[in-house]
């Protein structure tokens, strides 16, 4: 025990340990208090008094410079108590320590599990000696989790007894613990049916607009670009029903919800499937499929008109159309369409879409300009209108007259009181007009989400226009057939009555070039094929 000084002035010890006597009778008393001493049947009610004890240091204060403060303390309380312990004898010495023992009150907390007291905190101080309970709060939770592995271990061991740990004996475990991934239920036996060798060639010709072997050549071309990977949680879409699902949503413009129903497919996915291979076909096959023709192609090109149509030097038709879109939130003017507006009577917004078709019906060039541009003006900031005309190349574009006379474009006469030779020239270009103009009246026809307003977002919208002039493409030039209930459609934006008031009037020299071109059909009587 340590020294207790007195409450009123005194250099008297309250126990003075000088006592040999005193002080064997104090270790004794210790003694008594001493952890063999707690293993009695109310050692756990008094292991929670000394607890009790202890934790009173916390409201004496943390600056106590003595560690028996709380002793001092109650010896105030105890002021009536205090002449026994200052007796002039041993024996009275004795007896004083005697009182002051509690004698242990009987068993009230049997069942309460109380940890074991360091000898110290028995002893009276309030911090555990070396090796009793000095433990660090990093070196308690090493502990704990010392004691949790050796408890999983343990519980392992119980379960699979006789086995070792890198055996199989925790294989169900495994299993159990094993990602399992909650995927909705959908019937898929529409596109089952189509993919089927049971369907019959003219209903996947009327679901996808082209046959059996076009539609494989297609999906050998985009595998690379559109396939994914089987993963853990589930097995990768394949590759033609990619394909078919992006083509059925070009051709029948039916909401994404109609295409996850007969697919059998989500519909977020079904969106993300669209845009990947829109941007597949822009990417990859538009490079090869949408090309201008080289010099000696446009040569076979300008054959193909001339023998056709009387025209020399045509390699190319034009023709622009719109499609409507919703109105963009940014820019809304360069999209404001004042021709549809008028013709709906409501505000409409549209991109215009300039698309030069060889003798074929094939495109060429397609080029895409916002709505509110004329004809003119998206012919004017075309990339390839400074390539043609000039250095000594008689190779022309036709047109309607929504497009300016110039030494590369031939457009026919606009003027009051044509003349014989006037009116058949006319004639012949709008013959040769018709090759785009049929073009894309079959573009339109087959892929009918360019007929209705488009909801695709402005930065995916140019993707998904050339997306259609390539399958487009793919079609005339596999002789996929187009059926006769689709070509119904009929263009809305012809322009043959429109007049390029907007350009520049042209030079004499264009004005004398196209006037011999037309009394050369005049009197070479070239009939139109």
């Amino acid at each position: 025990m340590g020294t207790f000084l007195a409450p009123f002035p005194s250099p008297q010890p309250v126990f003075p340990t000088v006592d040999t006597e005193f002080s064997s009778t104090a270790v004794s008393a210790d003694a008594e208090c001493s952890p063999t001493f707690l293993a009695s049947p109310d050692a756990e009610f008094s292991s929670s008094i000394i607890a009790l004890l202890a934790a009173m240091d916390d409201d004496v204060g943390a600056g106590s410079s003595q560690p028996n403060a709380p002793f001092a303390a109650e010896a105030d309380a105890d002021f009536a108590n205090f002449p026994l312990l200052f007796a002039a004898h041993e024996h009275d010495h004795h007896q004083a320590v005697d009182a002051m023992m509690m004698p242990l009150p009987p068993k009230v907390l049997a069942d309460l599990s109380v940890n074991p007291i360091p000898s110290s905190v028995v002893q009276g101080s309030l911090f555990p000696a070396a090796g009793e309970g000095g433990a660090t709060a990093g070196q308690h939770l090493a502990i704990g989790k010392r004691r949790r592995r050796q408890t999983r271990s343990s519980s392992q061991s119980n379960d699979a007894p006789g086995e070792s740990s890198g055996g199989q004996a925790h294989a169900p475990d495994r299993a159990r613990a094993s990602r399992r991934v909650w995927v909705r239920t959908r019937s898929t036996e529409w596109w089952d049916h189509l993919d089927g060798p049971s369907c019959p060639d003219a209903e996947f010709r009327s679901a996808f607009r082209m046959s059996r072997a076009t539609f494989g050549a297609l999906c050998d071309a985009l595998g690379g670009a559109v396939a994914k990977e089987d993963t853990a949680l589930r097995t990768a879409i394949p590759v033609r029903q990619r394909v078919a699902v992006c083509l059925w949503r070009l051709a029948t413009a039916e909401p994404l919800r109609e295409v996850s129903r007969r697919f059998g497919l989500g519909i977020s996915t079904c969106h993300s499937i669209v845009l990947q291979v829109y941007h597949a076909l822009a990417a990859v096959l538009r490079p090869t499929t949408i090309t201008w023709p080289e010099p000696n192609s446009a040569a076979t090109v300008a054959a193909r008109f001339e023998a056709a149509y009387g025209l020399p030097g045509i390699i190319g038709a034009v023709y622009t159309t719109r499609v409507t879109v919703v109105a963009p939130k940014a820019n809304v003017a360069a999209y404001y369409d004042r021709g549809l507006t008028e013709r709906n009577q409501k505000a409409s917004y549209s991109v215009a879409v300039q698309a030069v078709a060889d003798a074929d019906g094939a495109f060429t060039d397609v080029w895409i300009e916002p709505g509110s541009l004329s004809d003119a003006a998206v012919l004017g900031r075309w990339a390839l209108c400074g390539l043609l005309g000039g250095h000594g190349q008689e190779q022309r574009l036709v047109g309607g007259t929504s497009y300016p006379l110039m030494d590369w474009m031939l457009v026919p006469y606009a003027h009051q009181n044509l003349t014989w030779t006037e009116h058949a020239f006319n004639e012949h270009v709008a013959a040769a007009r018709g090759v785009a103009r049929g073009a894309v009246r079959r573009l339109k026809a087959r892929w009918r989400c360019l007929q209705r307003r488009s909801e695709v977002k402005m930065q995916d919208l140019p993707s998904m226009i050339a997306a259609c002039c390539v399958l487009h493409n793919v079609c005339e030039r596999a002789g996929e057939e187009l059926d006769p209930d689709l070509m119904q459609y009929e263009l809305d934006d012809d322009d043959g009555d429109v007049v390029a008031h907007d350009a520049a009037p042209p030079a004499p020299a264009v004005q004398a070039a196209r006037d011999r071109i037309a009394h050369g059909l005049l009197h070479g009587s070239h009939p139109i094929n």
